[in-house]
């Protein structure tokens, strides 16, 4: 049994996150014991899922404080020194849902979703009668935007006189995001911030054809900057002034660079993913710091990683890929309402264009390859050695899929996708439509050979 993919476990309601396999998760992480804080998202069946998932903790002994609606940082927030699920599915369609587990503020490792995905394939019964659970509920969400402003107020200032669009598709982030950017000065502008489970301003994942009504009205306004968040508001899309959306590695990369330049430790770490740009590693490095790759999904993983290899002056500064940023001076958990903050401090204080101008921004695509999901693994093996024979001059990287490092400073990167049919080609460079249809070229012939 494989529940859990590199962002929880997520699916169609009706076939894969089902009222049933929600009650067996919840008995499952039960057995950890303690608290459990239960948050959800704005989808219409949250309700119900929370409902199997409380019953699952409370038969397995566990207490559970229901949080409601409220975005996903939100519940790494409230879980500390404690445990927490978020029901959510992230930029998924409204008829997918999806769980996500949370001790002391940081998403399960794979160990502990292993120990979950054992469970739920032996099935438990219920605790006898008089050890079951006890509920209550509680309103996070006061201390939580607190919280946040407090940490940008000091890690980047004030944002008086700076005017803000907040697109947030009608998910959890309408609750946070333009609240926190009020209280800290800015002049907020909300689009889609209705909560609705149904998503009808726009498709969850913030993309730059979903994002045409805010980037419309930040280029028709005053606004420095627009932010767009997905339904549970872990995810953050930028775009600026004139309404063209920021690419998510030079988001990555100024807030990067900002975090190793500010930092006192005689060795700043950023722990990012080889789906990341080579942008992210120029500016870290030219900061004074150094850049650690961990697998997708992995970013919680990475930073302890480092912190356990770490010396005296080591210390992790910031962990993120594309879109999703953990800031680990105000938690372990993944944040775009942070991210929102931080960013439109360092905006007010410079100006977007300004940090931009020294991001290299090479051309990027994305492209995907079907590779049925028993040819994979196979697939993989022989990229491992048929990639760096076909491309000489670049620096060869496994660990986590086949990423080929080139000297002008492009990329490339091929990995199995965790939730369909097909690897994934990631690729930058000056020429890049032609390094992807080298790229393509090899992993077709993998995949049918």
């Amino acid at each position: 049994m494989e529940l859990f993919g590199t962002a929880g476990i997520r699916g169609d309601v009706t076939t894969a996150v089902t009222p049933e396999r929600a009650l067996a998760v919840g008995r499952a992480l039960g057995a950890d014991g303690g608290t459990f804080v239960l948050g959800r998202d704005s989808r219409t069946t949250g309700e119900g899922l929370a409902a199997a998932v409380e019953s699952g903790l409370l038969s397995a002994g566990a207490d559970v404080v229901r949080l409601g609606q409220v975005p996903t940082p939100t519940v790494g927030f409230a879980s500390r020194g404690r445990r927490g699920v978020m029901l959510t599915a992230s930029h998924n369609p409204p008829s997918d849902n999806g769980i996500k587990a949370f001790v002391d503020g940081q998403e399960y490792g794979d160990d502990a979703e292993r120990r979950v995905e054992e469970r739920v394939a032996e099935g438990a019964d219920p605790r006898p009668w008089d050890e079951w659970g006890q509920t209550e509920r509680t309103d996070p969400l006061p201390d939580y935007r607190g919280a946040v402003a407090a940490y940008a107020r000091e890690t980047t200032g004030p944002l008086e006189g700076l005017a803000v669009t907040v697109d947030a598709g009608n998910g959890t982030g309408g609750l946070a995001t333009p609240q926190v950017l009020r209280a800290l000065g800015a002049d907020v502008t909300a689009v889609h911030a209705n909560v609705s489970g149904h998503f009808p301003g726009r498709e969850s994942k913030p993309t730059p054809e979903s994002l045409a009504d805010l980037r419309t009205d930040v280029a028709d306004s005053d606004a420095a900057l627009g932010v767009a968040h997905d339904g549970d508001a872990d995810r953050i899309a930028v775009v600026d002034a004139d309404g063209e959306t920021v690419h998510e590695d030079t988001v990555l990369a100024v807030l990067a660079e900002h975090y190793v330049g500010e930092s006192e430790a005689s060795d700043p770490v950023v722990v990012t993913t080889p789906n990341a740009s080579e942008r992210i590693d120029e500016r870290v490095a030219a900061a004074g710091g150094r850049t650690e790759r961990v697998r997708l999904g992995a970013l919680h993983e990475g930073v302890a990683s480092v912190r356990a290899a770490s010396t005296d002056g080591t210390t992790v500064v910031f962990a993120a890929e594309p879109w999703k940023h953990i800031h680990p001076g105000f938690g372990g958990w993944i944040d775009g309402v942070a991210s929102a903050a931080v960013l439109a401090g360092l905006v007010a204080d410079a100006g977007l264009d300004a940090l931009r101008e020294p991001v290299t921004e090479r051309p990027y695509r994305k492209e995907n390859v079907p590779c049925p999901d028993e040819r994979k693994a196979t697939a993989m093996e022989a990229l491992r050695s048929r990639l760096p024979e076909a491309f000489p001059a670049a620096t060869v990287d496994t660990e986590y899929g086949v990423r080929l490092s080139f000297p002008d400073g492009g990329w490339t990167l091929v990995r199995p996708s965790g939730t369909e049919p097909y690897l994934r080609v990631y690729a930058e460079s000056n020429d890049v439509d032609a390094l992807v249809g080298e790229v393509t070229d090899v992993v077709e012939w993998a995949v049918e050979n």
